[in-house]
């Protein structure tokens, strides 16, 4: 509960903290004095999980931005590492340097050999600058262009976690080609031979996330977002007010429910209660069991069948009216 102290806790969270720390209080007062308090802290648990439930229900999308971008909800090194067995990582696009704000390599689910793709945040001010906030710059994705391409070669699938604000807006990005490095994922993406299932686990921004999330199969967390700009960017540009990024995110239809909605992903991962930054291991478990039933359905698929299939899935989103001549 040292979150609290650390200012980690959302204010639609206090509630269910505090009661969760008066359970954890008469437990250790409970300890010393050698009293028997089960019957009243299975009542307060209780009361606790329906809380819990009840907030959590009702989240507004601007709560849901808050919880996608939780500073302990899991990256995409925990899920490696709770998901995947043998992973070995591999650095560099051989043109310029090694991105940390992209993490990829081979690893091992059961008995089948995968390339792992994903964004990777840092859990603090040292690790954050280290990793950029999970904003890759060109060379970042032309890293995982190279290793998707090595993926196709050695016919291992393809799985990607998406967590970013959105690509580096740097000059020193610009000028080296950021747009080109995502047109030229989004293209080779979209004719790779090998199945790829993308997984939004937190902010799902813009060309950045794009780029790393054509796939054939697309699964969101509960709480995730999946948008073209940040609520405060839409505001700023709309009503000149990044204060107004709550009406920003409802308008923009950015949750996991919006787009399931909008048939954009092809699924939803679902959260333990309270977010998936109190049990890293139970929402990994859940993911891992999405990437499998995905798998089962895509592996053994021709290479010709599986771009098909994903070309069209593309080309049936979003509606359109055709006008007369």
């Amino acid at each position: 509960m040292d979150w609290k102290k650390k200012g980690l806790w959302l204010d639609f969270e206090m509630p269910l903290v505090e009661l969760e720390e008066r359970i954890q209080t008469l437990q250790d007062s409970a300890s010393v004095r050698g009293m028997d308090v089960t019957d009243e802290v299975e009542r307060l648990r209780e009361k606790a999980r329906k809380l819990g439930t009840d907030i959590f229900a009702k989240l507004e999308p601007w709560q849901r931005v808050q919880l996608a971008r939780h500073p302990r909800r899991p990256t995409t090194n925990d899920y490696i590492h709770h998901i995947f067995t043998d992973f070995v990582e591999l650095h560099g696009d051989r043109m310029f340097k090694d991105d940390e704000a992209i993490v990829a390599g081979m690893a091992t689910l059961g008995d089948r050999k995968l390339m792992i793709l994903g964004h990777q945040k840092g859990r603090d001010t040292k690790s954050n600058i280290r990793r950029n906030f999970g904003m890759a710059h060109p060379e970042g994705y032309r890293k995982a262009l190279r290793l998707m391409e090595m993926a196709a070669r050695f016919e291992r699938p393809v799985v990607t976690f998406i967590d970013t604000p959105g690509a580096y807006p740097g000059l020193g990005a610009e000028e080296r080609g950021q747009a080109e490095a995502i047109a030229r994922n989004l293209r080779e993406m979209a004719d790779l031979d090998v199945p790829i299932i993308c997984v939004v686990t937190g902010e799902g921004g813009s060309g950045g996330a794009l780029a790393l999330g054509v796939g054939d199969r697309i699964y969101m967390l509960e709480n995730s977002i999946y948008s073209v700009i940040s609520p405060e960017g839409c505001a700023a540009i709309l009503w000149r007010d990044a204060a107004k990024s709550k009406e920003a995110a409802k308008a923009m239809k950015l949750t996991a429910a919006d787009a399931e909605r909008l048939e954009i992903i092809d699924g939803i991962i679902r959260e333990p209660i309270g977010g998936a930054h109190r049990d890293h291991e139970a929402v990994a478990h859940d993911v891992q069991a999405k990437i499998l039933d995905a798998l089962a359905e895509l592996e053994h698929l021709p290479a010709d069948e599986l771009k098909d299939q994903r070309l069209q899935k593309y080309l049936d989103m979003g509606v359109f009216d055709e006008a007369g001549a």
